[in-house]
């Protein structure tokens, strides 16, 4: 009798339908790693790949890094056009599925040197465009695009330095992004667990109050600093700016590795002098430049910006997380006496 029930147990358990699990899931850096694991909530938690101070354009993998790609059944990333090392990798390892963010429906897409004084043209306004005036990323075969377009050899013109042309990647500083990118997840996620896809998507509206709420504490603090102009690092704060109504006078760097030419810098220098309120070095890159600019104009320097929460721990308020620090570091500047 005990080897009929046990066989009979055995049937049954070979002919129920396999469980969905909760998908191993990777992600390339900390404002991604936020969403997924407010989404993912309590049924699990995601990997990051950058560490704390690596750069998201520049990254080598470790190889317990890869093997976690090997793994992932979802890898959720912004794109190849910010991380063409993470391209490159996923191409000889990764067999799950992919959520490029920034390919995602709904997603607003501009070009770069949007909210620049210095830049009046407007690439992305043209029919059909959508910001994508040569999108090297997604062209067949291209996956070296390294952001250093003044980094080759020969490029000390500084009107090719600053050619730092196409979608420019940094779209999770925009608030309204984030909240497409929850339902996308969420979606995505559903789609390989179904058994919980009513609590992903809770978590994905809830997540979205929360970013809400954070978008509303930094329109009311950025509020008052709005039309005293800044000078940045490099130019990755056009999706920031734009939607809090700030204004960029100028960058040092078109590109996060892009050495500036020195005609560039003495005009840089020049438009410091003439009211630039706060000049920001960023997280991961020295401040050297930018503290001989401000010395030289008399200008106030703020502390390092982070856009891409380099310095900041993996956690699930991870994406407010940046917006947030964002908002202090340009605050505590722009409003001290």
């Amino acid at each position: 009798m005990r080897y009929i029930i046990s066989a009979a147990l055995a049937s049954t358990a070979l002919c129920a339908p396999a469980m969905a699990e909760v998908p191993r899931v990777v992600t390339d850096m900390t404002p991604t790693y936020g969403l997924v694991a407010t989404v993912m909530g309590d049924l699990g938690q995601p990997e990051r790949l950058l560490d704390q101070g690596a750069n998201a354009h520049d990254f080598q993998l470790r190889p317990s890094q890869a093997a976690a790609l090997a793994d992932a059944g979802l890898v959720v990333w912004m794109g190849p056009q910010l991380s063409p090392w993470l391209d490159r990798a996923l191409g000889g390892v990764s067999k799950g599925q992919q959520l490029r963010l920034l390919e995602v429906a709904g997603t607003h897409l501009q070009p770069f040197g949007e909210g620049h004084e210095d830049h009046d043209h407007d690439h992305g306004a043209e029919a059909g465009h959508d910001g994508h005036d040569h999108d090297h990323a997604e062209e067949a075969g291209h996956d070296d695009h390294d952001h250093d377009h003044a980094g080759e050899a020969g490029h000390d013109d500084p009107e090719e330095e600053h050619d730092h042309s196409g979608t420019d990647p940094h779209a999770w500083l925009d608030p309204a992004n984030g909240a497409v990118w929850l339902e996308a997840i969420a979606a995505q996620l559903s789609a390989l667990d179904p058994e919980n896809a009513a609590t992903y998507a809770a978590n994905a509206a809830k997540g979205k109050e929360a970013n809400a709420a954070a978008d509303a504490r930094i329109s009311a603090q950025l509020a008052p600093v709005q039309g005293k102009p800044i000078v940045v690092f490099h130019d990755a704060y056009g999706y920031f700016v734009g939607h809090y109504g700030l204004t960029i006078a100028g960058s040092v760097s078109a590109g996060d590795a892009a050495a500036p030419g020195a005609a560039h810098l003495a005009e840089l220098r020049a438009r410091v002098g003439e009211g630039v309120a706060c000049l920001f070095p960023e997280a991961g890159h020295a401040p050297k430049t930018i503290e001989q600019i401000a010395e030289a104009a008399g200008a106030r320097q703020g502390g390092a910006l982070d856009p891409a929460g380099v310095m900041l721990p993996a956690s699930a308020d991870g994406y407010t997380a940046v917006l947030e620090s964002l908002a202090t570091t340009l605050a505590t500047c722009l409003t001290a006496p």
